[in-house]
């Protein structure tokens, strides 16, 4: 059968067209961390395959030339972290500008390293043509459901790779140039490139993946539909899922080895049809035995089902009735229900209706093992969604509750027609869902000043992340005197803070700050000819107003600002008053002397600067929240339950509500990761659920499966962040 993604027209975004910008920079700082995380790692290997090149090197001269460079990364792993990280932001920079604006001419690369030779530029470009190739056919699917998505995004048809700004070529060449600019000698320019392949790259995997979930979080595109044609060119079509991206589905292949080539589909080698395929005999007649047992001891089975109910069938089961693959689905059933049983946040009152699940879910999920891959199986779903709506529910509203009916109801439907109508699960998850969207779209209506406020307060949270990156940038190469330093960390950053928030309406005020310190980081660099101590003293004064100018603006008028400006004046009069007649060679040998000064001043800073806190489980509870969930604030007995009502689009800021839909909390997500953290706040089942079981059952560390998996549970979440 041959398939195609989409028709390739344009189709029609949600998102304004003021939003589009900031999402693609949103976007570029998304793929640059997905992609600094692995930088480390493929130093080492780099280091590694430079010095087996070297060892396989005929030309003693080659292979000097590569063994110095493994050991040039060996001892310089952070240096070169900085610079692929440096480049590669400035990169995606370029890229997003140029997609958002095809009319704008190519990039003419005059920020590249040096060239190399002719011939070798030929190679090095041919090289990394091939090598993008394969990996672009690693990730095929992805890259296509990538370029639909940014071509929705920007209201143009789908990007091809060659415009998809996040395209494999780009992170390849990145690696290369950075190279180049991190090796001085220029002979050594040519040895990296070669070695570059799908084994010694930045994977592209998780970056793609982290990319396409972002967008169909903010609602672009969330579902792809993918059009296939038979023999007889009859078109279908059929949903295209983001692959799951977590360590679960190794361990469930394993177990599972037959669930997309079940032995009915293997042709035998004798020629006749599967129906007399051994193993297919042998598991029809386990499979359809089983089913046979569990629907007699449904039928004979007084009263509600008991807690470990799936557990006891395991025992009682006859043995020729359950087959590998049966006891492998009823294992992890039962850690699933285990699970929900154990959770103390689900009220007793709801845990006795929801022990009735055991049987249909075991049954769909004997018929289509799919249930444990697929998060959106329609059984898994609705186990999920009645599991995290019940955690919602509170005794003190009781039993006459809309919720609590609406639960009853659905569970009552799954185990009378779960049998015979397979369909009831996807009915109930429509019913669910229809009735989280109105509850969550009453929340919103009934939060519109809060989201206000919350919009503005993540517009100032990213306008100060801006701004400490960009100063970040001007003194993070040691060349920046220590008060100035600490000048433009605690009082340049409020002065561009206020420039970015005011960016859209006033952008040459962000222009105007942006430059003012500029000119403050030059005038305070040595001055070595007369040349440019003229051209400091002209500019002293503009200099001095602009930055009066951007004090008065934060109302910044202690006796700090005084003693900054008096500081300031006698290092320009120390610069002017040098002494100017210097010779060539003692010019240089000061240029020399600040550079390593400078550079020691930077790996000092580096050394004692704190580590950036590690995301840890908590960080990853909070990203996978979904609009609709509940959470536990309070300590013991004396807890209050309230809605997540609101999730700001960079996922910044939440807003909780009460029962009543009035607002009761506005939290940052790193004041949310602290509450769960110290446990003043504990999350109500919800979705993840039966993943985290998985998690438990096979063995798999909860929190990095929980991080891996977080991303594509926000995805599916029947509110998207743009609505």
């Amino acid at each position: 059968m041959a398939s195609q993604l989409g028709d390739g027209a344009p189709v029609a975004c949600a998102i304004p067209a003021e939003r589009r910008g900031e999402i693609l920079q949103e976007l570029a700082r998304l793929a640059s961390t997905a992609a600094n995380a692995q930088i480390d790692g493929l130093t080492s290997r780099l280091s590694e395959a430079l010095l087996r090149a070297s060892a396989a090197c005929l030309d003693p001269a080659d292979a000097r030339l590569h063994f110095n460079a493994a050991n040039l990364l060996k001892k310089n792993r952070y240096p070169f972290y900085y610079v692929v990280s440096e480049r590669l932001g400035a990169v995606l920079a370029q890229e997003i500008l140029m997609a958002a604006n095809p009319e704008l001419p190519p990039d003419d690369g005059g920020d590249a390293p040096p060239s190399l030779d002719p011939d070798v530029e030929i190679d090095k470009r041919l090289s990394l043509v091939k090598v993008s190739r394969s990996i672009e056919n690693e990730h095929a699917d992805r890259l296509h459901a990538l370029g639909m998505r940014l071509g929705c995004l920007l209201g143009r048809s789908p990007l091809i790779t060659a415009e998809n700004p996040f395209r494999p070529h780009v992170f390849l060449a990145v690696v290369h140039d950075a190279w180049c600019e991190f090796q001085p000698d220029t002979k050594s320019h040519h040895v990296v490139f070669p070695l570059l392949g799908p084994e010694l790259c930045l994977d592209m995997g998780p970056i793609l993946h982290a990319l396409n979930t972002a967008l169909v979080k903010l609602g672009v595109m969330p579902q792809l539909l993918q059009v296939s044609r038979d023999a007889e060119g009859v078109a279908t079509t059929a949903v295209v899922e983001e692959p799951d991206n977590d360590e679960l589905l190794p361990r469930l292949r394993r177990l599972f080895p037959d669930r997309e080539h079940k032995p009915a589909d293997r042709p035998l080698s004798g020629g006749f049809p599967s129906l007399f395929d051994d193993d297919a005999v042998v598991a029809s007649v386990a499979r359809n035995a089983l089913l046979g047992y569990l629907t007699g001891f449904d039928k004979h089975r007084a009263g509600p089902p008991p807690a470990g109910l799936l557990d006891e069938i395991r025992r009682s089961a006859p043995r020729d009735a359950l087959s590998e693959t049966d006891d492998h689905v009823l294992r992890l059933l039962a850690k699933v229900f285990e699970v929900v049983q154990a959770d103390p946040r689900i009220a007793p009152e709801l845990q006795k209706p929801l022990r009735e699940l055991q049987l249909p879910a075991l049954k769909a999920a004997l018929a289509d093992q799919a249930f444990f891959f697929k998060r959106n199986h329609p059984p898994r779903r609705a186990v999920e969604l009645l599991v995290g709506l019940s955690g919602g529910w509170e005794p003190s509203r009781g039993a006459s509750d809309p919720l609590y009916l609406l639960i009853e109801r659905c569970i009552q439907r799954i185990v009378r027609d779960g049998d015979d109508r397979p369909a009831v699960f996807a009915e109930v998850v429509a019913d669910l869902e229809a009735y989280q969207q109105r509850e969550q779209t009453a929340a919103a209506q009934t939060l519109t000043s809060s989201i206000a406020g919350a919009l503005q307060q993540e517009k100032m949270l990213e306008a100060e992340r801006a701004a400490r990156h960009e100063v970040a940038l001007r003194i993070g190469t040691g060349e920046v005197i220590a008060f100035v330093e600490a000048f433009l960390q605690d009082r340049w950053v409020p002065v561009l803070t206020l420039a970015y928030s005011v960016r859209e309406e006033k952008p040459q005020a962000l222009d105007n700050a942006l430059k003012t310190m500029d000119d403050l980081v030059w005038s305070v660099k040595p001055k070595i000819t007369p040349e440019e101590r003229k051209e400091l003293i002209s500019k002293l004064p503009s200099i001095v107003a602009a930055l009066n100018k951007w004090l008065d603006v934060i109302r910044w008028n202690d006796e700090a600002r005084t003693r900054f400006f008096s500081d300031l004046a006698k290092c320009h009069a120390s610069i002017v008053r040098a002494p100017v007649e210097l010779s060539p060679e003692r010019q240089l040998q000061m240029a020399l002397a600040v550079a390593k000064h400078a550079t020691e001043r930077r790996l000092r800073k580096q050394a004692n600067a704190a580590p950036e806190p590690a995301q840890d489980e908590f960080d990853a509870l909070v990203a996978g929240l979904e609009q609709g969930n509940w959470v536990d604030f309070g300590r013991e007995d004396r807890t209050r339950r309230l809605r997540l009502g609101w999730i700001s689009p960079l996922r910044n800021l939440y807003v909780f509500a009460t029962h009543e839909r009035r607002e009761a909390l506005s939290l940052t997500a790193q004041e949310l990761a602290k509450a769960l953290r110290e446990g003043r706040a504990h999350i109500a089942p919800g979705a993840g659920l039966i993943g985290k079981a998985l998690a438990q059952a096979l063995g798999v560390d909860a929190t990095n499966a929980t991080n891996a998996t977080n991303a594509t549970n926000a995805a599916n979440s029947s509110d998207k962040s743009a609505a």
